[in-house]
């Protein structure tokens, strides 16, 4: 079982905070966590885009972070959402992830220049999707990892088609209750990916989609509970 837990824009590009959220991640059993870089024109028409642009992975940043991962024993990666943020990120991580958003195109068999840069990197990427992809020329590729996504933040449980993800291999979460990524490992999911926040009470600007750590590590407890449990039948 693969656990990647979403920072996001929920560490508001204070260091001191991220710290924390980094060191947390690994004590609970993380084992990725993973960023955003975007451009202060794709978010332009937020109301909170300034604050969102100091969690946004820059050439401006990216040295910090990865010392700071390094610091704590913990890989970090990144969602690019354009193609010139594939140059940056490329020589820090060893994978990348593509969002729901971009990946639409993939699935009348078309490409983007994002996603090419992605590929050309030979690097592992992870794909969410609400799709299934058994028609992409890509579903078969070692590299590409499917997370079954549904892109609405929150999504209800019952929007959630389960059975989808023994299929796709994965799942990525945007619904607040825990019990969406217990049936998930129970329908057989290996990647886990969970938006995380410091404190709920916060007005962290994913809050509505993330667990905290101390949810968050019993979530982990149970899901190794249960994985143990069906290895050993």
């Amino acid at each position: 079982m693969l656990i990647i837990a979403e920072i996001g824009v929920n560490w508001d590009g204070d260091f001191q905070l991220l710290k924390k959220m980094l060191q947390k991640a690994k004590s609970v059993g993380c084992d990725l966590v993973k960023f955003q870089a975007f451009t202060k024109e794709m978010i332009k028409d937020h109301p909170e885009s300034d604050r969102l642009m100091k969690s946004s992975i820059s050439t401006k940043n990216i040295q910090q972070i990865n010392d700071l991962s390094n610091e704590i024993g913990i890989e970090w990666f990144c969602t690019p959402m354009y193609p010139e943020a594939v140059d940056f990120l490329n020589p820090y991580v060893k994978r990348f992830k593509i969002r729901e958003f971009d990946s639409r195109p993939l699935f009348d068999n078309s490409s983007t220049p994002l996603f090419e840069k992605i590929l050309k990197t030979g690097k592992e990427i992870f794909i969410s999707t609400e799709k299934l992809p058994f028609k992409l020329d890509y579903y078969n590729n070692p590299k590409i990892n499917w997370l079954y996504c549904i892109p609405k933040y929150p999504c209800l449980i019952d929007e959630i088609d389960f059975e989808k993800i023994h299929k796709i291999g994965g799942f990525s979460n945007h619904c607040p209750l825990s019990d969406a990524l217990i049936k998930a490992v129970e329908a057989g999911a290996t990647i886990l990916e969970v938006h995380v926040t410091f404190d709920k009470q916060k007005n962290f600007i994913d809050n509505n989609v993330s667990f905290d750590f101390n949810e968050l590590e019993m979530i982990i407890k149970t899901i190794n509970k249960k994985t143990s449990n069906t290895s050993c039948d």
